[in-house]
């Protein structure tokens, strides 16, 4: 087993050698160092194992032995009619489609109020360089999260969505997620950007769904920051097939007496880790954390929660629910740091289950 680890992270860093010798024809080169440090680091990590704290109830190695490739561009690509049953009424204003990792403009659609950006990640790199660059990697800790290094040292593309200060997007933005069938299992790394400015007000959705049962693996991280008085609503919506491997890390800072919501609903999936990791870093912040999964048959689902009070008068609430039948895993880790500064600190963690079989574990 661990030869068989070792020969796959060799085989991702030489997908990486070829990836940024690629991605340095594409007017991207200035992400090369970050990329760089990141694959170094994802090196010396490896991937976790059930001997790291943060990983203790849930086994990664299927992910680890799996021998997965980076999606090919262009490769079954879906028609219209075949996403009708994944789409929302009234979400289809400000629509995102991602086919295996990649933005498909055929199949998104744009209303874009004065001053609001919302494109592509790998758009937004070239066209929008200066604001991507003051918050893209600023966040996540791709130092220490070897998911998000592996993550950060893949950038290619994803969402970006700015909402300029004083401005209220009244349309959700949706940002749908497809895994096609492939010969061989594929890996991406869907990496979203979410700015938000002063006394702004904004509702995006993350989903990710599968158009057949193929073996893949997404490996997304969504870096939000939130302004002044601004208010996020994120969604997360997992329901890929039974055989995916979903790996999810939301990342949020908070500014001065923002107000964010993180909803969470977890369906399919073979293995799931949803990491949830608000920060108020300005006094007065708020920030409600609710998520609800239901697992079945074998499937095993992680649900990690950080959340930081680093100034004073905060406060966080956490409500996570889970129902659980057949042989299914369920993990429900929270975590509330409270720093020196935080005074007057007010948080609240609550997880209450179900188990509908004898069989099922929580």
């Amino acid at each position: 087993m661990m030869a068989t680890v070792m020969q796959e992270r060799e085989s991702t860093l030489e997908q990486f050698a070829r990836f940024a010798e690629r991605a340095a024809g594409n007017g991207q080169a200035w992400l090369h160092p970050m990329r760089r440090t990141a694959i170094t680091r994802f090196a010396e990590l490896g991937f976790p194992t059930t001997r790291h704290e943060d990983w203790k109830f849930t086994n990664v190695a299927l992910i680890a032995q799996t021998a997965f490739a980076l999606a090919q561009e262009g490769l079954n690509q879906p028609a219209r009619r075949d996403l009708d049953a994944f789409l929302f009424p009234g979400l289809q204003r400000n629509l995102l489609v991602f086919v295996n990792g990649r933005y498909a403009p055929r199949l998104s659609s744009l209303e874009l109020p004065d001053g609001v950006l919302i494109s592509s990640l790998a758009h937004a790199l070239a066209a929008h360089r200066d604001l991507v660059e003051q918050h893209l990697g600023r966040y996540v800790d791709f130092q220490g999260d070897a998911f998000a290094s592996l993550n950060t040292a893949f950038i290619e593309d994803g969402a970006f969505v700015f909402v300029p200060k004083g401005t209220i997007l009244e349309a959700p933005v949706h940002l749908l997620y497809v895994s096609t069938a492939t010969p061989a299992p594929v890996m991406t790394h869907p990496r979203n950007l979410i700015v938000t400015g002063e006394d702004s007000q904004a509702t995006v959705v993350e989903d990710y769904v599968s158009l057949d049962e193929d073996v893949s693996f997404s490996n997304g991280v969504t870096e939000a920051v939130v302004g002044q008085n601004g208010i996020l609503s994120h969604y997360l919506i997992e329901r890929e097939s039974v055989r995916a491997f979903n790996v999810s890390t939301l990342r949020i800072q908070q500014g001065r007496s923002s107000n964010v919501t993180s909803h969470s609903v977890l369906l399919g999936g073979a293995l799931v880790r949803n990491n949830v990791h608000p920060v108020m870093s300005g006094e007065g912040g708020e920030c409600l954390v609710n998520g609800l999964f239901l697992a079945t048959g074998r499937q095993h689902m992680d649900n990690y929660m950080r959340v930081e009070h680093r100034s004073p008068h905060c406060a966080s609430r956490q409500f996570y629910n889970g129902i659980l039948d057949g042989f299914s895993h369920g993990v429900f880790q929270g975590r509330i740091i409270v720093h020196k500064d935080a005074q007057k600190t007010d948080a609240k963690q609550t997880n209450r289950n179900l188990l509908l079989s004898e069989d099922a574990q929580i």
